[in-house]
């Protein structure tokens, strides 16, 4: 039994793997391939059956990938961006659970408006990493990705919520308003709390105590699952713990983390991420067969009209609300007018289609519990699933697949400011001035007398004439040094010489394999920083 589950497992992994190889070829953002990939195996006659406790699966899948979103959000770009995000974020998903909560009443028979909710919740969420792997590689405001993410990151704590009182309805029977409204609170604030406690403890482990790279990223995968039960343990958001511990953990992290901490973590992040993502999409389709078996009466056309509807219901609710958003607060707040730079109608647009729906949504139907507290069925669980799945699948292919095309057509490129560009190069000068201050002070002897103290003093002089250069021809870009794409490309040749050379060097067999491993990682980093 144990060796067929892992052997179960495994395939999985590989499977995920796979796929995201061929979104790759087919340059296809991998959560589009996946979901495709997940009804395609629902349709494979005999394939394994699969049964998850709904309690296992909100604990394994959530806490991570809640926490390596939080990980990846800027604080300062969050909170300069505040205003549109929580507008997303909190009034955006109420309205779209509410509107989905009475539509769902309305056509699907037999389904409760605590029903409703539950589901408004469920798939009221937005997907970061369907938007953010959509948008790779196109030229777009930073404004747009700054807002998606951090929509992202607040939205999955608030539809949880939602999720969470919508299903405590159900169980039973009763929804008073205040009582509501003082739990939402007790239970938002008392998350937030425990996840700041457990962050600054978790601060102080990887600021004093002896560790290393191994142990500090070992670290920040046991964070999130130790935020979240903690949480849960005292009747508080689990979720909101995990995002308010993460924000606070990314932001001190470059007082404790070294940069090998720094690269092993990352890399064992993205990867786990990416797996997490890949088994969930998987494990629906698996479980698809059994869920359209037990539809509970409905045919299976009447079900897939439902989840039509409800799906087209969530498009269209994002892009009513996201105008209105973004242009009234301006025309009534004085304020919102100083501060906020005015956004273009384009890019309005591409935040309002970017709302796929992805795995929280999946996680959240997934964890919906098997039976009621008097022992039967939990009613139209199913049903949600299967609505959940479909709402997903035509998010993702229809927005997903249509999204590029959109910010080409429409030149939304263009509306990119160069702030980020000009950043950057100011970065490196003040980087290069204080390396040359550094060098004039501390060492102006060597570099008269020793000619390698003398080429770095020169190395940085020219950065910091590039540099210059640079921003000063901004508003020309004709006066950009011709030569640097291919001076990139020189450089990244030499270090595939050095590679190969480095690859002889093995089969000789005279060298310490210690010696090549660590010669080929100062290789590695030199490339990332090139490629970069």
């Amino acid at each position: 039994m144990l060796e067929n589950t892992l052997l179960l497992i495994i395939s999985l992994l590989f499977v995920v793997s796979m796929l995201a190889m061929l979104s790759e070829k087919l340059r296809i953002s991998y959560p589009i391939l996946l979901v495709l990939a997940g009804l395609g195996i629902s349709l494979i006659p005999n394939i394994p059956h699969v049964s998850l406790s709904p309690d296992i699966v909100f604990i394994i899948f959530l806490p991570p990938l809640l926490y390596a979103a939080a990980w990846n959000t800027s604080w300062n770009d969050f909170w300069r961006y505040k205003r549109p995000i929580f507008m997303l974020a909190f009034v955006l998903v109420l309205f779209t659970a509410t509107t989905i909560a009475f539509v769902a009443h309305a056509i699907i028979p037999d389904f409760s408006l605590a029903l409703g909710f539950l589901l408004g919740g469920i798939v009221s969420p937005p997907d970061a990493i369907a938007a953010t792997t959509v948008l790779q590689g196109l030229k777009i405001p930073k404004r747009i990705t700054t807002i998606l993410e951090g929509e992202s990151l607040i939205n999955d704590a608030s539809s949880l919520i939602v999720f969470r009182f919508a299903l405590a309805t159900v169980f039973t029977g009763q929804f008073v308003l205040w009582q509501a409204e003082v739990n939402f609170f007790t239970v938002s604030l008392g998350g937030i709390a425990a996840g700041l406690l457990l962050g600054n403890v978790i601060y102080l482990v990887h600021r004093f105590l002896p560790t290393t790279p191994a142990i500090d990223t070992a670290i920040t995968l046991i964070s999130p699952y130790l935020m979240y039960i903690a949480a849960e343990h005292f009747h508080c958001s689990g979720v909101l713990a995990v995002v308010a511990g993460g924000l606070f953990s990314s932001f001190c992290s470059h007082r404790v983390f070294n940069y090998s901490t720094r690269l092993q973590s990352t890399s064992v992040w993205s990867t786990l991420v990416f797996l997490l993502n890949g088994i969930v999409f998987i494990l629906i389709g698996l479980q698809l067969p059994d869920i359209i078996k037990s539809l509970e009466g409905y045919s299976i056309t009447a079900v897939i009209g439902y989840a039509v509807i409800i799906s087209l219901l969530t498009i269209v609710i994002r892009i009513i609300w996201v105008f209105p958003g973004a242009y009234l607060p301006r025309i009534f707040s004085k304020r919102v007018r100083a501060v906020e730079e005015r956004p273009s109608w384009k890019s309005v647009f591409i935040v309002a289609w970017s709302g796929m729906r992805g795995v929280v949504s999946l996680a959240s139907a997934l964890s919906i519990p098997l039976t009621l507290n008097n022992g039967q069925s939990f009613p139209h669980r199913n049903l949600i699933l299967f609505i959940t799945f479909i709402v997903i699948l035509v998010t993702l292919v229809l927005q997903g697949l249509s999204l590029s095309f959109l910010v080409k057509l429409m030149n939304v490129e263009e509306e990119a400011g160069d702030s980020e560009s000009q950043q950057q190069k100011a970065i490196r000068l003040r980087m290069a001035t204080a390396v040359m201050d550094f060098i004039e002070s501390e060492y102006a002897d060597d570099v008269a007398k020793i000619d390698a103290f003398n080429r770095v003093k020169g190395r940085y002089a020219r950065m910091i004439e590039i540099a210059n250069k640079n921003l000063l021809d901004d508003e020309n870009k004709d006066n950009t040094p011709a030569f640097l794409p291919r001076y990139r490309t020189f450089l990244l040749e030499i270090v595939a010489i050095r590679r190969k050379e480095l690859d002889s060097m093995r089969h000789e067999k005279r060298y310490s394999d210690e010696l090549l491993r660590n010669t080929e990682l100062e290789l590695d980093l030199e490339e990332a920083r090139l490629r970069r």
